[in-house]
């Protein structure tokens, strides 16, 4: 059984996983296909390299020098095909294409820049390797970027790109470790004015959020370990989430303390994961976020690399609305929802 090796290099971590693929030939691949051998993740912080929108050479070394930590091993595994692949930490910087042309030479290897709409869709692949989604909204909470892809019929449309993650959230708004309620408060106001602003936002209102990435992951532990909840849960809803921001503002140290034992190496970007995740579902009207374990990584494998589609007989690649797919729900628009827009904004 052939051995594939995909890097993710993000703005928060780089991550390597090895799968390794039953058949590497067929046309439709599920999570029972593929099998992870290797996931190892580097925390590079690649986000606190950008001054001014400029990719930096300190930046352009630090990923070199975790990349080819990362092609090293993915060599042990005699893999017969490596990729690495970027998102919002080099394609919103100004000098994108110099950074990646630099990162290319000092690691030796290529690195496919993906767009917000690629990702988008990539994450929507991955997401249905394990379920069929027939109709709601992605969410993919990244260190840069928050992807949503809306989803009817079993296929998703509007893949869009909000500039606005957790990390990049952290880093503009927060002064220590952990937010104080003003700034929690412009986190979410800052992303909901963003969402607000996208072509079409109604697109996005449903009632079910499917939720990939680590932001959202993190938030599922969060919870576990806070409210000493035995399995990780894996439908989240917006009162849940608005209790754990609760925790944060009436006990702060209980708080730290807790989410220290829960996710260690996203202490810092776990509050603005939860404010993004929040806000999103109280502005678009959503009841749940369900907790998707495969995501943007195995989307890219299975369509990028294996060239198949995800999930058993469906089609995942982005295509017209079919015809007779229900229409979108009559409902107010919520960037004009004075109420609903307030609630959101207030991160709570």
């Amino acid at each position: 059984m052939p051995n594939y090796g995909v890097i993710d290099l993000g703005s928060n971590s780089v991550r390597l996983v090895v799968y390794e693929v039953k058949d590497d030939r067929r046309p439709v691949y599920t999570n029972k296909d593929f099998r992870s051998l290797l996931n190892d993740k580097v925390m590079a912080g690649l986000a606190a390299y950008v001054r001014e929108a400029v990719f930096t050479q300190a930046g352009v070394e630090r990923a070199a020098s975790v990349l080819k930590g990362h092609l090293k091993r993915a060599r042990y595994f005699q893999c017969k095909r490596i990729d690495v692949f970027a998102t919002a930490v080099l394609r919103n910087c100004d000098n994108s294409a110099e950074a990646v042309t630099a990162l290319q030479e000092a690691a030796g290897t290529r690195i496919a820049l993906l767009s917000a709409r690629d990702e988008a869709h990539l994450g929507f692949v991955g997401a249905t390797c394990d379920r069929v989604i027939e109709r709601g909204t992605l969410v993919d909470i990244g260190g840069g970027s928050t992807e949503l892809t809306r989803i009817e019929g079993g296929h998703d449309f509007a893949n869009t790109s909000i500039p606005q993650g957790s990390l990049s959230s952290y880093a503009d708004f927060v002064a220590a470790v952990l937010p104080t309620q003003p700034e929690v408060a412009a986190i979410a106001q800052a992303l909901w004015a963003q969402a607000c602003a996208l072509p079409d936002p109604d697109a996005y209102r449903a009632p079910r959020f499917y939720g990939i990435g680590g932001s959202v992951r993190a938030a599922a532990k969060m919870h576990a370990q806070a409210f000493d909840d035995p399995a990780r849960p894996r439908m989240l809803a917006p009162r849940q989430l608005a209790s754990l921001l609760d925790l944060l503002r009436d006990d702060p140290d209980r708080f730290a303390h807790q989410a220290v034992k829960a996710v260690p190496e996203r202490v810092h970007t776990l509050v603005p994961g939860c404010v993004i995740a929040h806000t999103l579902l109280a502005g678009f009207g959503a009841q749940s976020l369900e907790v998707c374990k495969y995501g943007l990584r195995e989307g890219y494998l299975v369509e990028r690399m294996l060239e198949g589609v995800s999930g058993p007989g469906r089609r995942a690649g982005a295509a017209p609305k079919p015809e007779g797919a229900p229409p979108d729900p009559a409902c107010a628009s919520p960037c004009h929802d004075e109420t609903t827009s307030r609630r959101a904004s207030e991160g709570v």
